[in-house]
């Protein structure tokens, strides 16, 4: 029969901080006194706190939910959001170069596309309208890694107890997502070019591709440390900034492509279009779908990447095959952000046996693999 440790530990929680801590024995139950008896002899007072089977629990550990008052104010929540909005600006303000210039190259976008709704509004033109708002919606996805950018240097606090590093890791994946959306939508624009007439084509576009290259190329410029498809990230910024790398070459790229195709149906070239167009397709989906499994996998939680399985296998079987250990279990591992990864594993020991050299150990044979973050939970038997 297995037998846990029994500690007792002193929680000191900030002001308004709702984490519970239990032990993992029983579950405490309620006692009800009983009506004050008749007998004048004085009875001993129970305590309202009694382990028994027979009154309904407080908190079991199969209890999924617990039900406690919030302690949120009116108005708490939207006075959070403006102090996280506030301290963006901020991290932008006093930010680095990076973040500087890609405050710039949103403006531009955000001016041009502007002038581009205008100009299709009051002409008629609806492919000037549809790629206005197609630079909308890419300034948006801009906005949010700007605003990770500037949000990722406040510290830790009693909500965000990891920080607000992987807010980075969740911009570049929706970078990555837009991308791909973006090439199945000009798979789809090249689908329906292949069936219309392409002597009706439209040349129009070709000067708003024009200038929408010459800004997207002076993004490339402002972020081409990290123009290239495969990057080893040692930090969250680093994804970040190569998916912000990303996004504006993917939209040079459509840009060049509906440049090359205006060109090549003024020479009487056919399905001109439909070629570029795949082309492009093709290019931005092998881009960006790198970026999107490396952020996947770390929202996802899988184990950490740069590690390989066998190596932990390896650690395991070295724990196990000390003499005061009986099983090793429950080892999960995975990253927080790029460079810093997280585990947690279960260690059966034989009783009595000091803990301090066996935590050493493992600490050790872990720390050397990689693991900045170990929880380590030992078990007697």
């Amino acid at each position: 029969m297995q037998e846990k440790k029994d500690a007792t530990f002193s929680y000191q929680f900030p002001d308004g901080d709702r984490r519970l801590a239990f032990s993992r024995q029983s579950s405490f139950r309620h006692w009800d006194p009983p009506l004050p008896s008749p007998s004048p002899s004085p009875s001993p007072s129970p305590s309202p706190l009694l382990r028994s089977h027979s009154f309904k629990p407080y908190l079991a550990r199969s209890d999924s939910t617990v039900g406690m008052p919030l302690l949120e104010k009116p108005g708490q929540k939207d006075a959070t959001w403006v102090a996280l909005i506030l301290a963006a600006v901020r991290g932008v303000a006093n930010g680095s170069r990076p973040m500087k210039r890609l405050a710039l190259m949103i403006s531009l976008n955000v001016a041009y596309s502007m002038i581009e709704l205008l100009l299709g509004l009051f002409t008629g033109r609806v492919g000037l309208v549809s790629d206005a708002f197609h630079l909308t919606f890419g300034c948006g996805i801009l906005t949010f890694s700007l605003f990770a950018m500037g949000i990722s240097r406040k510290k830790p606090d009693e909500t965000y107890t990891y920080g607000y590093k992987r807010l980075e890791v969740l911009a570049a994946f929706t970078n990555a997502l837009f991308l791909l959306f973006l090439s199945f939508s000009l798979a789809v624009e090249a689908l329906h070019a292949f069936m219309q007439d392409e002597s009706e084509h439209k040349h129009y576009l070709i000067v708003s591709a024009v200038t929408n290259l010459l800004v997207n190329l002076l993004g490339v410029w402002f972020f081409r440390s990290y123009a290239r498809v495969n990057i080893v990230y040692w930090k969250p910024e680093d994804m970040n900034y190569h998916s912000v790398c990303l996004h504006v070459l993917a939209d040079s790229i459509r840009s060049a492509g509906l440049i090359l195709a205006s060109w090549f149906l003024t020479l009487g070239v056919e399905n001109a279009e439909v070629l570029c167009l795949g082309i492009v397709s093709v290019a931005v989906f092998m881009l960006v779908l790198p970026l999107f499994k490396a952020t996947g996998s770390i929202l996802l939680q899988i184990a950490p990447s740069n590690i390989h399985p066998s190596a932990f296998n390896k650690c395991s079987r070295q724990i196990a095959s000390l003499e005061e250990v009986l099983e090793v279990s429950q080892e999960r591992f995975w990253e927080l952000v790029p460079g810093y990864s997280i585990g947690s594993l279960s260690v059966l020991v034989k009783k009595g046996v000091h803990e301090d050299r066996i935590l050493q150990h493992v600490n050790g044979l872990y720390n050397d693999l990689g693991i900045q973050d170990l929880t380590v939970q030992i078990d007697y038997k």
